[in-house]
């Protein structure tokens, strides 16, 4: 995002590798983070060159790969290469160096820097899934965060043996998230919302017809994330109300609340709408729901099936009445036709601040897609447009839209 392009230009990053499989993202993180302005230099430790070439991260970088503590030409400083940096990320760190780190072992040039940094240390662990839970592992990594050090959490999903499960490293844009916004989160542009409690629902609701079949939509939560990653990119204190979605969302410092039907997620705004600064409600709930759920299959005996339906409780609503005089409630508004009037129209019933329209008429706009094109409207009638882009770059015009509406 340009935001956190802006947080990194200029910065020094000092990046160590590990022997792991999982070296091979190194090489698109270097390139991530030359590309957002920042000056990298790489530290790999011998067993790493099994896994990534060093030719590879010096050309990427454009500094010379540093791997031995000492050659028959030189000796590599790694005083001063903990000196340099303004933040040294060691991705992947590996169980053995977690181990080494852990009990302050110095056999190679990483960890030789490591001990004598002076500046900010976050890792990226990767391993095995039993290896990531061995008790061992986590008492390591607890002494690393009780000597300053900042973890990203590990990943669910394939790995090298063949497993599923935990250990898989951060990806590469989610180590440039959590180290822009853990480190460099600073300036004019984020203060705005510092301190601010953010509440934000994003992806559909499912409404149980039996035990194997639901009521739904096409919501994938893909704005209402990106609304919530902007909100917590500017300094505010986020909380995701989450629908189920495919999305494998990992939010670091986001604190994220899952639900599956609109019952649920009532509860969860309910629960948590008292606190909140600004409330964003782009969440997809049903209106209906099944009045009786079997508790079995239904069988396919008959040529029809009628289902009683039941209107569910409306969440913005219920908030806009509860809402006080210093609180912002933004509510989504998707339209087939007339799509202004009934915008307005929900702006005033739902008392809500700001509505935002989406309109199934344009292209690139909805469910499903990677862009969306929005307008806002507000209760004195104005009304702000904007053309189709991202769902990134839409949830920075709607955040910014509303500090300059109500926080400047």
């Amino acid at each position: 995002m340009v935001l956190l392009k802006t947080m990194l230009n200029g910065k020094k990053i000092l990046l160590g590798i590990t022997g792991s499989i999982a070296a091979y993202k190194s090489v698109y993180l270097v390139r991530l983070l030359v590309k957002a302005g920042a000056e990298v230099k790489v530290i790999m430790t011998p067993s790493a060159k099994d896994f990534v070439s060093p030719l590879t991260l010096s050309t990427l970088s454009r500094n010379t790969v540093a791997i031995d503590l000492f050659d028959e030409q030189s000796w590599a400083n790694h005083v001063m290469l903990g000196r340099w940096a303004d933040v040294m990320v060691i991705a992947p760190l590996s169980c053995n160096t977690l181990a080494k780190m852990a009990n302050g072992l110095c056999d190679n040039l990483l960890l030789a820097t490591y001990l004598s940094s002076v500046c900010p240390v976050v890792v990226a662990p990767a391993m095995d899934e039993d290896m990531w839970h061995h008790p061992a592992t986590k008492n390591n990594l607890a002494r690393l965060e009780e000597f300053g050090n900042k973890i990203i959490p590990v990943e669910k999903g394939d790995l090298a043996s063949g497993l599923h499960g935990e250990g898989r490293m951060s990806e590469p844009e989610q180590i440039i998230d959590f180290i822009s916004i853990n480190f460099f989160l600073t300036g004019p542009e984020t203060g705005k919302l510092t301190g601010k409690k953010v509440l934000v629902t994003a992806g559909p609701t499912y409404e149980p017809i039996d035990p194997v079949r639901f009521i739904g939509n096409h919501s994938s939560g893909k704005m209402g994330i990106a609304i919530a990653k902007e909100f917590y990119e500017r300094g505010a204190s986020v909380t995701l109300i989450m629908g189920p979605s495919q999305l494998d969302f990992s939010a670091n410092g986001i604190s994220v609340q899952r639900v599956t039907t609109a019952a649920e997620m009532y509860n969860a705004c309910m629960e948590y709408f008292g606190q909140a600064d600004i409330t964003v409600m782009s969440a997809a709930v049903a209106d209906y729901s099944p009045a009786v759920r079997s508790d079995k299959k239904i069988k396919k005996t008959t040529d029809t099936l009628t289902l009683e339906l039941a209107k569910t409780k409306d969440i913005l609503k219920s908030l806009g009445e509860k809402k006080k005089s210093n609180q912002v409630l933004v509510g989504f508004a998707l339209e087939t036709n007339d799509e202004k009037k009934h915008a307005l129209e929900k702006l005033a019933k739902k008392k809500a601040d700001l509505i935002v329209l989406n309109s199934m008429q344009d292209a690139g706009a909805g469910f499903g897609h990677d862009t969306n094109k929005i307008t806002i409207f507000d209760k004195s009638g104005r009304e702000f447009s904007f053309g189709t882009k991202s769902k990134n770059e839409v949830a920075k015009d709607i955040v910014e839209t509303i500090i300059r509406l109500y926080y400047v």
